[in-house]
């Protein structure tokens, strides 16, 4: 899917920033259910699109403007004179550009089962490399629960042994939309045993949230369950597959037959890796996420190679449980750079981390505001870089 775009957009400065904030646009109007727009306008005039609350697309400064001037309701032409006269370029081209921008947004609205991070105009594999205003995405784990028996991982009870309830979370829900975190994925555990994920997936959806939930995939083998997720506006799935688990693949293929996109992840251990791959492509998965320890680094490197050859779509910045490699760079000592930065973390207890298996505990949601526990993750973020 991340071809589906081409680089049609320079990446100059424009001489006036725009102004940052979140802008709504929704059309057409005078329907019942028009399609919602949230461009959210950042510092440095980059920005982040969100189309109908299911796939947010990072947008470099001149591609922000093109959007921009569309929800200001001007028409093509009007929204060319302005970009050819920031920037400097033909109003050919910058009416071309805009055109372009407008049917591609067009074709997304449109495009079930889509990605549901997707960038135009920045390089994919450093779409981090600056300190936004506020994260992309948080990670909510709802429970450290693991099976229906009631077992609790054992790690990361000994942490926390509190939960909160459906209403504190619809709280901190609230404040991280305020905030201007436009992405939300639901994980733990198994995030699949909170009772009450499709409310708090529906309360997201409302909010105007992407929401996504990383499981086991064992309850979604259960039809009705599948429906629950679907109805309450789930965007994506990422299924942490156990290849030879009857219920796992069960799971699997529910989630593959809906209408929510779904992407797995695959742990690579040292043989096996190639023949997985295979089979997940046969069963009509796209997009797979890749893990390894530092041992099995050659086995990620030709999971990855091969997964490219038989055209799946390699998704490395959706949250992985306990992992900070990432496969589009393989270097030993490289890691992702969104823990603190795109994404934060929340434990069942409201406590902030910069991501999942890095405790440090930047806050806590239901005490500390969002801007100071946003401070000490760029104070962390820092920290970390300056160490490396």
């Amino acid at each position: 899917m991340q071809k589906f775009f081409s680089r049609l957009f320079p990446t100059g400065e424009p001489p006036e920033p725009l102004t940052p904030g979140v802008y709504h646009h929704m059309f057409p109007e005078n329907v019942e259910s028009p399609n919602r727009l949230h461009l959210r306008i950042e510092p440095n005039g980059n920005g982040l699109l969100l189309v109908n609350a299911s796939t947010v697309l990072h947008l470099n400064s001149t591609a922000t403007e093109h959007v921009y001037f569309w929800f200001e309701g001007k028409s093509q032409g009007e929204a060319a004179q302005e970009i050819a006269r920031r920037y400097r370029v033909s109003q050919t081209k910058a009416f071309t550009n805009q055109s372009q921008i407008r049917e591609q947004i067009m074709s997304l609205v449109n495009t079930p089962d889509l990605d549901p991070v997707l960038f135009i105009g920045l390089d994919r594999t450093e779409p981090y490399s600056e300190s936004p205003p506020a994260p992309y995405r948080l990670d909510c784990a709802l429970t450290y629960k693991t099976d229906l028996s009631g077992t609790y991982d054992p790690l990361a009870r000994a942490r926390v042994d509190t939960e909160l309830t459906t209403e504190e979370w619809m709280e901190i829900l609230g404040k991280a939309w305020d905030f201007g975190i436009p992405h939300v994925t639901f994980t733990g555990g198994e995030p699949c045993l909170w009772d009450d994920l499709p409310k708090l997936i529906a309360h997201s959806e409302n909010l105007g949230q992407i929401t996504g939930v990383l499981t086991n995939g064992l309850r979604l083998a259960d039809k009705s369950y599948l429906t629950d997720l679907d109805q309450s506006g789930l965007d994506h799935i990422l299924i942490t597959f156990e290849p030879g688990n009857k219920k796992s693949v069960k799971g699997l293929e529910a989630a593959l037959a809906s209408d929510i996109f779904t992407a797995v992840h695959l742990s690579v251990s040292e043989a096996g890796a190639v023949q997985e791959l295979d089979e997940l492509c046969a069963m009509g998965v796209t997009s797979v996420s890749l893990s390894t320890d530092r041992e099995q680094i050659g086995s990620l490197e030709e999971a990855r190679d091969h997964a490219a050859s038989v055209g799946l779509d390699l998704i490395w910045d959706l949250p992985v449980p306990y992992s900070s490699r990432n496969p589009i760079s393989l270097e030993l000592e490289s890691q992702l750079t969104g823990d603190g930065r795109a994404w934060l973390y929340v434990e069942p207890d409201a406590d902030i981390l910069p991501s999942q298996g890095i405790d440090v505990i930047l806050g806590n949601i239901l005490r500390d505001s969002w801007q100071d526990i946003w401070d000490q993750a760029q104070a962390w973020y820092s920290t970390q870089t300056a160490n490396k």
